[in-house]
């Protein structure tokens, strides 16, 4: 199906997100929405299932609100259908709809969708792989069998041929410039309650729960020099908390040379911060892994797990293609830490390992970014993909 060359009515990007696992599904979707409003001027209506998850990561959301605007941004809140139905129908028309990571929109609004003329252009926004297989089915279409609408494939990736990954115009920039201001820093430690002047080893640790978790703790109690391990709220942050009650109280607890503190979870601009100003950072998940790239520093990513470890073999997918130009005497203990981390393994020897190429790996993480960014931005590389199938004028009248 070819669309018009016209621009679709009302000039609106409907985005559809369900929330599965609290943050990473709605991180990424706010990060899109955020930015095709702010850096391409189009209007957007984002739908969400779970407006109490958003407000974690974005303090402004106001759950009782079935209809509000945040950062230019129209967030609506997307019902189960047992407790009040939406009027699709009644929707204005959309010219792009994206139905972000795995959601299903309803079977009501498709039909809508392919009763426009011309239909809008449908973007499946897929989660982020590194497996091959991806640049292959990128931008592909769909036929859909029981409507006269096509759907389109979108990948997020770590090559030219895929989508490229999230990032803000000028971001890198702007966390090198905080980098570099000691008064930045110290005001952002302060704005978290910690007092950061004593510590040589900065991490920060937003993690699934893990096993052997303690080993690496008594790793960093053990440390020469002494330790900051920073804990945003999360499965990890619970389970330390009943293990150690005291960290329920929100101070820094201290065992040995070990620091802990259990933080609430941070505004997307605020992580993006904790990220750049840590020596290494645990990540999990999806949101996290790509802001975990542009801060730069070294990175340790527990990959969402899946049945029967289908999951190893994307993270697999991933440190091949992550550690593709590292010297062998880095690539093989960067990649044995993290198997050990995603597979629940022994952690001591590997940190072990791990912990002196720090440095090194820092440097690296550089170049990787380099390569990163010189695939575009995916917010941008969507509205370029739209483009191609029909000319984007934004609208910003009230529907």
């Amino acid at each position: 199906m070819q669309h018009s060359n016209q621009s679709a009515p009302g000039g609106i990007w409907r985005i559809f997100c369900s929330v599965v696992d609290n943050f990473g599904d709605i991180g990424i979707c706010w990060r899109i929405s955020r930015q095709l409003v702010a850096e391409h001027g189009l209007r957007v209506q984002l739908w969400v299932d779970d407006l109490t998850s958003f407000q974690r990561i974005c303090p402004q959301i106001k759950p009782e609100l079935a209809r509000q605007s945040v950062l230019g941004v129209e967030i609506c809140y997307w019902p189960p259908a047992t407790e009040f139905a939406v009027d699709w129908q009644q929707l204005a028309p959309a010219t792009v709809v994206v139905e972000a990571l795995a959601c299903t929109i309803p079977v009501a609004y498709k039909q809508h969708m392919a009763s426009q003329q011309p239909p809008p252009l449908w973007i499946n926004l897929e989660y982020l792989s590194a497996e091959s297989w991806v640049e292959g089915c990128h931008g592909l279409n769909s036929p859909q069998p029981d409507l006269a609408v096509h759907k389109y494939f979108f990948f997020p990736g770590f090559t030219e041929l895929t989508g490229g990954l999230l990032y803000e115009q000028g971001l890198v920039q702007q966390l090198s410039s905080f980098n570099a201001s000691d008064q930045a820093q110290t005001e952002f430690w302060q704005q978290i309650g910690i007092d950061h002047t004593d510590f040589q080893l900065k991490v920060s640790m937003f993690a699934y729960s893990h096993v052997h978790i303690y080993e690496l703790l008594q790793q960093w109690q053990q440390h020469p020099a002494k330790v900051l391990c920073v804990i945003p709220h999360g499965d990890l942050a619970t389970e330390l908390a009943a293990q150690y009650p005291e960290l329920l109280s929100g101070n820094v607890v201290q065992f040995d040379n070990l620091s802990l503190k259990v933080i609430p979870f941070l505004a997307q601009p605020d992580y993006d911060l904790l990220l750049a100003v840590c020596d290494v950072n645990f990540v999990r998940g999806e949101d996290s892994i790509i802001r975990a790239h542009w801060a730069g520093k070294p990175f340790v990513w527990q990959i969402y797990r899946q049945q029967e470890n289908t999951h190893l073999l994307k993270l697999q997918a991933f440190l091949d293609r992550y550690c593709r130009q590292m010297p062998e005497q880095l690539s093989k203990p960067v990649q044995q830490f993290y198997l050990a981390w995603n597979t629940h393994s022994n952690l001591t020897l590997n940190w072990q390992q791990f912990y002196p190429l720090l440095s090194e790996i820092a440097e690296y993480n550089q170049q990787w970014r380099q390569q990163l960014l010189a695939n575009g931005d995916l917010a941008s590389n969507l509205v370029h993909f739209a483009k191609k199938k029909f000319i984007i004028t934004p609208n910003f009248s009230q529907q």
